[in-house]
């Protein structure tokens, strides 16, 4: 009985504990793992039911506590599963356009990995349009240089702090710009991408650093880069795509308060979680990787692929541009309090970067196009 006591306890902790509006990373490390908590909260919530004990008035009240934390657990994940409306429509096969179409590869590599093959292997069998890379260094910019031949536009941030950055593409990009939004040590890509149809996309490739003991104790830079760049998309009447290594996953507050801000979409609402890491343990894995996208835009495929050495699996979008998608999708509502939130936290993340004078290494990104 004592062990069902302490997990009941756990999980209502931790679930409360994510509501909490603090930046620390014992906070907000709860947000990621709410699939273990519910997980877990279930299980302990038949043991409490079946244990053949008295039943007493402590007995009774943690299992409500517990069951009112099952409760907002399944809330905050059920949209990320197929019993829910979907977000984004799919494209009807009849409707198929590949030169409104764009296919891209999300892969955190993890710089340490060296089994650079795996990557490149994938690359040529899906053909993406756009290949962006996150955590590369230079030795993986060298080894992925055969790829260059068939993508001519490229973006290089090649850093050995696990910021590194690379963006291949197939498209011609324009107006790039290589952004160190909140540090100095963490880049991020900028860039308009023109379709076969020749419409144009605002591109926006993000990998803040998340909130954990051995990277920043709080979350303050990665909420206010993530809700800095929703707050220039918001007033911008533009196809927009903002993909990359968000180290937050999908429902967490910030999230949520970012996709209100920006109104873009998630092709995950209503199919599937999509979960990239932690690549090696089943039993640990949320969604850290990320394609959100304008109202214009419905989803061709989205998917896992497979390992590739990495702590993350690589994530495989293809999405097709259309105005009449626009009246088809509901668009995401701001909430009272939203804007007023956002600049707090914009604000407290330009403060806090300010404090924290952090300085580069080096800037050593590079553009190339043909």
């Amino acid at each position: 009985m004592l062990l069902f006591v302490i997990l009941a306890l756990l999980v209502i902790w931790l679930t409360i504990s994510s509501r909490i509006p603090r930046d620390e990373w014992w906070f907000r490390i709860a947000d990621f793992p709410r699939l273990q908590i519910l997980f877990v909260g279930i299980l302990t919530l038949a043991g409490l039911i079946w244990w053949p004990a008295e039943w007493t008035i402590w007995r009774e009240l943690l299992l409500i506590a517990l069951m009112v934390a099952i409760t907002y657990q399944m809330k905050m994940i059920l949209p990320y599963t197929f019993i829910w409306k979907d977000q984004v429509k799919l494209v009807r096969q009849e409707d198929l356009n590949p030169d409104n179409q764009i296919s891209m590869i999300v892969s955190n590599v993890l710089t340490p990995n060296r089994k650079y093959q795996k990557l490149i292997d994938l690359v040529n069998e899906l053909q993406p349009d756009l290949l962006l890379t996150l955590e590369t260094d230079q030795a993986w910019q060298n080894a992925l240089s055969v790829i260059e031949a068939d993508y001519p536009y490229r973006v290089a941030v090649p850093l050995d702090n696990l910021y590194g950055m690379h963006l291949y593409s197939k498209l011609e990009l324009k107006d790039i710009e290589i952004k160190y939004l909140l540090s100095d040590e963490i880049p991020s890509i900028h860039a308009s991408v023109i379709l076969r149809s020749g419409n144009e996309v605002d591109l926006y490739c993000l990998h803040p650093q998340p909130p954990s003991p051995t990277e920043a104790a709080e979350s303050t830079l990665r909420d206010a880069e993530l809700l800095m760049v929703g707050d220039a998309i918001k007033d911008i009447d533009q196809s927009c795509i903002v993909m990359g290594d968000l180290n937050d996953v999908a429902w967490s507050k910030t999230t949520r308060l970012f996709q209100r801000i920006s109104g873009l979409l998630d092709p995950r609402v209503g199919r599937k979680f999509i979960n990239t890491f932690h690549a090696d343990y089943p039993c640990f894995r949320w969604s850290l990787d990320h394609v959100f996208h304008s109202t214009d835009f419905a989803l061709v495929k989205m998917e896992r692929l497979p390992h590739i050495g990495s702590d993350h699996f690589p994530v495989y979008t293809v999405l097709q541009t259309d105005r009449m998608y626009e009246h088809i999708h509901e668009e995401i509502e701001e909430e009272a309090g939203d804007q007023a939130e956002a600049d707090e936290k914009i604000q407290e993340g330009i403060a806090k970067s300010r404090e924290e004078n952090l300085k580069s290494t080096s800037h050593v990104g590079h553009i190339e196009t043909p």
